[in-house]
């Protein structure tokens, strides 16, 4: 029996999980501005971000494949490396996704690779280069989409007040959508690409592939569908609980808040998926929800803004723990590490089943909007950091609101 193809395929399937864990958990990205603003309906903004989604399938390359392939070097990137760094990342996701706060996947899985390679061969396993350029992105992106975010909103507000067009115009709800299909779009061309990085990886380290001359991996075409495909049913499931948290939670959205919210993140994963940069989408869109909405005059929860930035300063670290101690769990002797790692994954899979039966779902979501009339409402339009949103936070155990003080 061909041990070495059974792993590579259990590694391949749970990359996939990966992906369908980094689908629901990111889903927010694009769904929620265009779900906050009554612009699309609860139940049907998923498969409307989900169709963009795997839509880059048609049209991307693999420039961010190819980096996240990079980041432990490939004399050291055994099978048990990839499968202790996912087990770290769908931990990770999971874990934040069950208290609704958006986090990176991204960050995630090069954590675990960055803790399960230092396991696997110490400090010279790691490509700190590839690592270095991750790091800059996760300090640069959110920057970036929040300044785009905060000056789309401020040419927005002279052009309402211009042209006196009110917060809920027809047009400022068509163009959330058309800006909420580019950000799904860069959501997997960027995202979905970080498992198909993760799946040559272990085809490399398996001997089923090989390095082309310019040092890239060549990446068949049934790579990237599976992985496109894997983001999308992700999306179509829906992460309600982090879609509630950036939509509801951070600020007041509006049709035109909302669509200056699109265009920052549009701006910061498109820039860096075409540098092949694997940045945080969400990092991205949650600073652009963030920037429209002090901009707007709305403010922010700044609460809930601190929280969310504290998650993303200890998810590279944490991750990065998490997939060191799965490496060891791996390296045990014998029946051990079977039990060891069979325990880690029983354990894992029973909290997952747990969590997902008391997950949120788009009814409960949309009970929290905003009704048509309170969106008509005029705000200030004078910059503001503090305000509240709409909804502080749903109550776990019977999905009740409670509201702001």
């Amino acid at each position: 029996m061909d041990w070495l193809l059974i792993g590579v395929i259990g590694v391949i399937v749970l990359a996939l999980v990966f992906d369908f864990t980094n689908g629901f958990h990111d889903a927010a990205n694009s769904v929620a501005t265009v779900v906050a603003t009554r612009a699309l309906p609860a139940r049907w903004a998923p498969w409307f971000s989900a169709a963009f989604n795997f839509s880059a399938f048609f049209v991307v390359g693999t420039a961010v494949a190819n980096t996240v392939a990079k980041v432990v070097k490939h004399d050291a990137e055994g099978v048990a490396v990839v499968f202790a760094a996912l087990i770290a990342a769908i931990t990770w996701n999971y874990l934040t996704w069950y208290v609704g706060m958006p986090s990176s996947s991204s960050h995630a899985i090069i954590g675990g690779l960055v803790g399960a390679g230092l396991a696997a061969g110490g400090l010279s396993a790691i490509n700190w280069g590839v690592v270095q350029t991750a790091m800059i992105a996760i300090v640069a992106s959110p920057m970036v989409a929040f300044t785009v975010a905060f000056l789309a909103m401020l040419g927005l507000s002279r052009l309402q007040r211009q042209l006196r067009v009110p917060d809920d115009a027809k047009a400022f709800k068509g163009l959330q959508l058309l800006s909420a299909a580019a950000v799904s779009f860069g959501h997997g061309a960027n995202d979905a690409q970080k498992t198909m990085g993760i799946i040559a990886a272990v085809l490399l380290a398996g001997g089923y592939i090989s390095l082309q001359p310019d040092g890239n991996l060549h990446i068949d075409w049934w790579i990237p569908f599976l992985a496109y495909s894997a983001i999308a049913i992700g999306t179509v499931w829906g992460g309600w609980k982090i879609i509630e948290t950036m939509g509801l939670r951070i600020t007041s959205l509006r049709a035109s808040s909302g669509l200056a919210a699109n265009i920052g993140a549009v701006t910061a994963i498109f820039g860096a998926t075409g540098m092949g940069i694997p940045i945080s989408t969400t990092h991205a869109a949650a600073s652009s929800v963030t920037g429209s909405g002090v901009a707007s005059g709305q403010g922010v929860n700044l609460r809930v803004v601190m929280e969310m930035v504290a998650a993303w300063v200890v998810t590279i670290p944490s991750t990065v723990i998490i997939g060191w101690l799965m490496y060891q769990l791996t390296q045990l002797p014998g029946v051990a590490a079977w039990i060891a790692v069979g325990s880690v994954l029983f354990v894992l899979g029973g909290w997952i089943a747990w969590a997902m039966a008391r997950a949120l779902h788009a009814s409960d979501v949309a009970a929290e909007i905003p009704t048509e009339e309170k969106l008509r409402e005029p705000v200030s339009a004078i910059p503001h950091l503090e305000g509240h949103a709409p909804v502080e936070e749903i109550g776990v155990a019977d999905h009740q609101p409670v509201p702001v003080p």
